[in-house]
């Protein structure tokens, strides 16, 4: 990153504080040697729901080549990522890595193709989000500890997961939000009227500059398009000419990899920038005011958002709308959909305790017990389980 003067000393005074934090839904005593947030990011990393992403989509499904992106090696770049800003803005980077490693928990096999199919066949019973069931793993699903179900982690950590995209409704509009998301709001109070912390901000825009340069290099991994494609992106254009000029002759695999790592610098550079102009502007100075503003502090600049939107046109374009890739979509929503179907159809195909639950249910329970068992899946295990029930020609469908 270019060198900039670190502005707020080592702790900011709008950084979230973890003896400041308004604790767990159920008290246990903290532990003598972590902080309470470091004590949530060890919580998600032994989860169950971490290690699956191990073998859940990012783009390409896992059995397509060892090199792409899952979904775990994308969280891992984003705590990477999340880090390293909230290092330099004097923010506690506990908090901000764990929101990073457990942004991406709620994810369906088959990454947002799977969760489109499983949103579909669930729509007469409630639907399907990928965010609502992240937050649902983390406090309910998740059964590991004798005294409550899901990790109990802190309320910083689920206000950030739950709001890490910006406030979740306005005043007045709860009524319109998902009957599962209200029904924990009643219980646990997460203000879902303001934005959340700024770690939570940090870790919402590290996701975006990862997966904006990781599909760029995947993409040009699977041959989907080229860097001469990319040379007319007005972000990604200087630096492939810088790179030509400076490095004639450079193979491929190192001007691929010079272009990204260059790309994430620029994008780290100017949402540092940016971030702290709006911090200074604003006047925060708790976490708490941080939270009553009316706008993020965490932010690209307006020229950078411009140039990310042209990037992500043409990753919609030339990857995201690929022909193989649009195959696999449509092969994904087809996996999904016939295995909710089989499960309500014949519980016995479930899993015992799973199949015991879903025959004692009325409808919408038995389905959102089968969403979850489903979502739960990697994509490995929902095909072997969608060729154990449908035979092997119709998974290749």
């Amino acid at each position: 990153m270019h060198r900039i003067e670190k502005p707020y000393g080592d702790i900011a005074p709008f950084a979230s504080r973890p003896e400041q934090s308004r604790g767990r839904l159920y008290p246990e005593p903290e532990s003598p040697f972590r902080t309470a947030f470091q004590r949530d990011r060890d919580r998600i990393i032994h989860s169950k729901a971490f290690r699956r992403l191990k073998h859940k989509t990012q783009v390409f499904v896992y059995h397509e080549g060892d090199y792409y992106r899952t979904r775990l090696t994308h969280s891992l770049e984003v705590a990477q990522i999340a880090r390293s800003i909230a290092r330099f803005l004097g923010l506690n980077e506990d908090l901000a890595e764990a929101l990073a490693l457990g942004h991406d928990f709620g994810h369906p096999p088959f990454g947002h193709s799977g969760e489109t199919g499983l949103a579909a066949v669930m729509e007469p019973y409630g639907g399907f989000n990928h965010n609502i069931h992240s937050l649902r793993l983390l406090t309910s699903i998740e059964q590991r500890y004798a005294e409550f179900d899901g990790l109990n982690l802190t309320w910083e950590t689920l206000e950030g997961i739950a709001k890490h995209n910006g406030p979740l409704c306005r005043r007045g509009e709860e009524g319109r939000l998902d009957p599962l998301l209200r029904a924990y709001l009643a219980e646990n109070d997460l203000e879902i009227h303001t934005y959340a912390s700024a770690e939570a901000q940090v870790a919402a825009l590290s996701d975006d500059i990862a997966y904006n340069n990781h599909d760029i290099d995947d993409g040009l991994r699977a041959g989907l398009f080229t860097m001469d494609d990319l040379a007319g992106l007005p972000l990604v254009g200087p630096v492939l000419a810088g790179l030509r000029t400076r490095y004639p002759g450079l193979d491929g695999s190192r001007l691929k990899h010079e272009t990204v790592r260059r790309l994430i610098d620029l994008m780290v550079s100017d949402l540092v920038r940016e971030s702290c102009r709006r911090l200074d502007e604003s006047g925060v100075g708790t976490a708490q005011e941080v939270r009553d503003l009316d706008h993020p502090v965490i932010a690209f600049s307006e020229e950078m958002k411009a140039h990310e939107r042209v990037l992500r046109d043409f990753l919609m374009t030339h990857m995201y709308r690929h022909t193989h890739v649009a195959a696999e979509a449509k092969r994904a929503k087809h996996v999904v959909g016939d295995l909710f179907h089989r499960y309500m159809a014949e519980p016995g195909e479930l899993p015992e305790e799973h199949a015991a639950a879903v025959t004692r249910q009325a409808a919408p329970d038995a389905a959102r017990t089968i969403a979850d068992y489903i979502a739960g899946m990697t994509d490995r295990f929902a095909l072997m389980e969608h060729e154990r029930l449908f035979g092997r020609s119709t998974s290749q469908t």
